[in-house]
């Protein structure tokens, strides 16, 4: 039985998220210790006294979740739960290139908040009057509906950003942007257009600002080969060299993240046991959306985890 440890990305969060994990495993704590030098800011004060409003916010959200990624991964491990191979997904693909040997732990904190400072200023660069960029879900449509709606958008500032599920597609745009593709899609017949909990419109052409400062700030990290099973999600296949997961790192900030297909090679590649690791069931609802037979198990809190190792 081959697992695979997947990431869950910004939105996932919630306050207080990873506090259990951090008052019951010394080697958590050994974690935050580690992940707040690197980062330069308080990991613990963050993440036991932020709200849900402030964990919204792109720079805090995005160490934050990795921090609680990295240490669900951790206790998974502890309790004797091994991985074959990793996933993330958007920013939880730098988990699993972390638990892949490609970045080092030192250096990811800096990584993802450079990458999320670039990429709050970017979409605050977009605030109007009619309000604030965003993403959104569409549900009841199928994406080759969806994206035939929303490509003439384009002009208006409405993009494809993440292809989730057969039944999901996330869009990401300015407020205009928005307000203009939710109006066309239920007319079009789309069951629901739900608001993400997210500062700004990733992955889509709007961040290419963003894109561009954090290939500057890559430039000097090492990325090593992987030891694991690593995939991408601009490619959705696996990555090879350390060089191809620098460069596809710079691409996913305005890239579609194409989960269905990241989720297929794992098929396709024989691993057939899923633990959701980090915060929500958000991954393990879009595995079974697809496939609904494939095993995912929650494993973001103490007890999941708990009930994860005792499954064998």
């Amino acid at each position: 039985m081959k697992t695979c440890f997947l990431f869950p990305g910004q939105g996932a969060q919630y306050p207080g998220m990873g506090m259990d994990l951090w008052e019951q495993s010394p080697s958590v704590r050994s974690l935050f210790e580690r992940a707040s030098e690197a980062a330069g800011m308080d990991m613990r004060r963050l993440l036991s006294e932020a709200t849900a409003e402030e964990l919204q916010a792109t720079d805090k959200a995005q160490p934050a979740i990795a921090l609680v990624n990295l240490s669900a991964s951790a206790v998974l491990k502890e309790k004797g739960v091994a991985l074959d191979g990793c996933a993330g997904f958007s920013l939880g693909e730098y988990a699993a290139l972390c638990e892949a040997g490609v970045i080092r732990l030192e250096d990811l904190f800096p990584i993802v908040k450079a990458r999320g400072s670039f990429m709050e200023e970017a979409a605050r660069s977009l605030d109007s009057d009619s309000g604030k960029p965003g993403m959104a879900a569409v549900l009841g449509l199928h994406p080759e509906t969806v994206a035939a709606i929303v490509e003439p958008l384009a002009k208006a500032g409405v993009y494809l950003a993440n292809y989730n599920s057969p039944g999901q597609v996330v869009l990401s745009g300015t407020a205009s942007g928005l307000a203009k593709a939710e109006a066309a899609l239920k007319e079009a017949g789309a069951k629901r257009f739900i608001r993400l909990k997210v500062s700004g419109p990733f992955h889509c052409p709007l961040m290419e600002g963003a894109a561009r400062e954090f290939a500057d700030a890559l430039a000097g990290c090492s990325f090593s080969d992987p030891r694991a099973a690593v995939y991408s999600n601009v490619t959705g296949r696996a990555i090879r060299t350390g060089a191809e997961a620098k460069e596809l790192c710079v691409r996913q900030v305005v890239s579609m993240v194409r989960w269905v297909t990241v989720e297929e090679s794992l098929f396709a590649d024989g691993f057939t046991r899923f633990v959701e690791a980090g915060p929500g069931t958000v991954l393990a609802g879009l595995m079974r959306a697809l496939r609904p037979d494939a095993r995912c198990a929650p494993a973001g809190r103490m007890e999941e985890i708990a009930a994860v190792s005792a499954a064998g």
